[in-house]
């Protein structure tokens, strides 16, 4: 495995700054730091991170927090979040999206270190915990329609798409259920022909019928592919290429 790749977002630059010189010091690869939302969510898209240093309080409209949820609802990986506020106001906001920890600032090179190799380790512990847990039923899962658990099987399900605190399950029949859970918990609940090609697209694989440079097609839907998840989807289908 490579260096543990390390986001800090932090609207004060030397600051930010500090922090990465810190970490790279301490053995751990960092990213070019961001000062604001929809600076951190363009490099969450492209860099890939394994995790995230958040302030609370950055530049523009959207917070630390904001940027929490969107982590939360659409990708998987631990975020810690960096405050010099201590109040019990900030800390009730910030315990709702239930980061992996805090840093208080100011704090010691030993306490970053410490954080960062605890939260990973906590991380993936409980993400092989999850993936070691088999399912009974392996074919199918099972909703909640009003006061009924119907059952769907996964070689029903065209696709899945995030509606924000919500996901949106698109059957063979063209019937559509909706279920309050993140993109990232119905991966987990899902089978092996099931993979990610967008931040809000899940698909299943055996019913592409085109695949385009930025899209691919499912009964007649273009859904996006985005280039994160472009060579994990190459890697699932059989490509033959044909002379000119």
């Amino acid at each position: 495995m490579g260096k543990i790749k390390v986001l800090v977002v932090e609207d004060e630059i030397i600051i930010a700054d500090n922090i990465c010189d810190t970490l790279e010091d301490l053995g751990f690869e960092t990213i070019e730091p961001a000062i604001n939302y929809t600076e951190a969510l363009a490099l969450i898209e492209t860099k890939n991170p394994d995790i995230a240093i958040l302030d609370i309080q950055l530049s523009g409209k959207k917070t630390g927090i904001d940027l929490a949820k969107k982590i939360n609802e659409d990708y998987n990986f631990p975020f810690v979040f960096l405050t010099s506020n201590s109040d019990n106001v900030t800390l009730n906001q910030a315990k709702k999206v239930m980061p992996h920890a805090y840093l208080v600032k100011p704090f010691s090179k030993e306490e970053l270190y410490t954080t960062v190799e605890i939260v990973l380790n906590n991380f993936l512990q409980k993400k092989n915990v999850t993936k070691n847990n088999k399912q009974i039923l392996e074919d199918a899962l099972f909703i909640k329609v009003k006061d009924a658990m119907v059952k769907l099987a996964f070689n029903d399900i065209l696709y899945l798409k995030s509606a924000h605190v919500y996901v949106e399950i698109v059957l063979k029949n063209k019937k559509t259920h909706l279920v309050r859970a993140s993109l990232n918990d119905m991966l987990n609940k899902l089978n092996n022909t099931f993979i990610q090609v967008h931040r809000s697209y899940i698909i299943n694989l055996s019913y592409i019928e085109q695949i385009h440079s930025n899209a691919l097609v499912i009964q007649n839907k273009s859904i996006p592919v985005s280039k994160k998840y472009k060579e994990l989807l190459f890697k699932h289908i059989n490509l033959v290429t044909s002379s000119k």
